[in-house]
């Protein structure tokens, strides 16, 4: 097919706050011969968006496409016929139509060439609305659960924070599989939403004193397992939480990154620390249907439900005032962009 020479994309010149997002024109994306090009309805809001705008991660080159989520529908599939030939290939069913979502560093634009490992079939069951606000985040905490600690029945998890996008997913699997979960949250209203969602117990950490009150739920053994997407502020009192033999799974840096530490801290507790990405664990192409099948099955029967918090013009001012509210902790659940019809 022919394609339009430019299109619109959501950039940054350097790095810096929200003022350096800019929608700009670009020209139209390479398209590798192993890459299905998708048509762009929906943009997923991410931490990780804001990590490389702060220069967290560092950006490949300037202006650079921010975003890695994003969802719609294949305009083109791949030219290199060992990869249409491929069985790991043919087991993902792509077609022209298809409704796919993306996990591709660079997605926030109308168009998105991209790997075909990275881009994952929805099936009829899921909106493309509904696999846009879950894709990232259901994958994360689907994987993380599974591989960076394999939550049972009866373990008591900790949640940092709990009532986010990520947190609510979290809280809905750990239930699924039987464990008691903690989570952490600013206000009552996180918390009640944290609660409707399965938390046994949420701790308002501006109000209670986070530490005594797990040891007081735990009767002073501490939990299992910790997710943490808070980073900096909390990582010392995970150390004080964590059980022996437990496991501090590090998800996010909210407040900022977890400073160096002497490992030999871990020896108290023979505790494990781990600082997992999502895209290690969907890294083959069987990982990849693994965890999409995984994800998608647990939305078509209710396991996992998503909760959109707002949806934003494709905009410089929308996509800038979505990363504001992202960071601002005033949010739950997720955060999407429209981009088309």
């Amino acid at each position: 097919m022919s394609y339009p020479s430019t299109i619109q994309a959501i950039t940054i010149s350097k790095t810096g706050g929200p003022e350096v997002i800019e929608k700009r024109e670009i020209p139209f994306p390479k398209v590798a011969p192993d890459h299905l090009v998708v048509k762009v309805q929906y943009l997923g809001i991410n931490f990780i968006d804001t990590y490389y705008r702060e220069g967290i991660y560092p950006a490949s080159g300037f202006p650079f496409v921010i975003g890695k989520e994003a969802s719609g529908v294949v305009v083109a599939l791949p030219t290199d016929e060992s990869v249409l030939n491929d069985p790991d290939y043919k087991k993902c069913g792509y077609k022209q139509g298809s409704r796919v979502a993306l996990d591709y560093l660079g997605s926030h634009a109308e168009y998105v060439s991209a790997p075909w490992k990275t881009v994952y079939v929805i099936p009829e069951s899921v909106s493309t609305l509904t696999a846009v606000s879950a894709l990232v985040q259901g994958l994360t905490a689907i994987s993380f659960m599974e591989e960076a600690y394999n939550v049972q029945k009866d373990d008591v998890i900790l949640i940092h924070t709990v009532a986010g996008g990520l947190g609510l997913l979290m809280t809905q699997l750990a239930k699924s599989r039987g464990a008691i979960v903690i989570g952490t949250t600013s206000t009552p209203e996180k918390a009640s939403l944290a609660k409707a969602n399965g938390a046994d117990h949420v701790i308002l950490y501006k109000n209670e004193d986070t530490v005594a009150r797990v040891l007081e739920l735990t009767n002073g053994e501490g939990v299992h397992a910790i997710f943490d997407g808070v980073g900096k502020d909390t990582f010392e009192s995970d150390l004080i939480m964590i059980k022996r033999k437990g496991t501090i799974v590090s998800v996010g840096n909210a407040s900022g990154p977890v400073p160096p530490f002497p490992p030999i801290r871990l020896q108290k507790k023979n505790a494990k620390l781990l600082r997992p990405t999502m895209n290690n664990y969907t890294y083959t192409p069987a990982e990849v249907l693994y965890y999409g099948n995984a994800l998608f099955s647990l939305l078509a029967d209710g396991t996992l439900k998503t909760r959109i918090f707002k949806e934003y013009p494709f905009t410089t001012e929308g996509v800038r005032q979505a990363q504001v509210d992202l960071t601002s902790g005033k949010t739950t659940g997720k955060l999407v962009v429209k981009v088309s019809d």
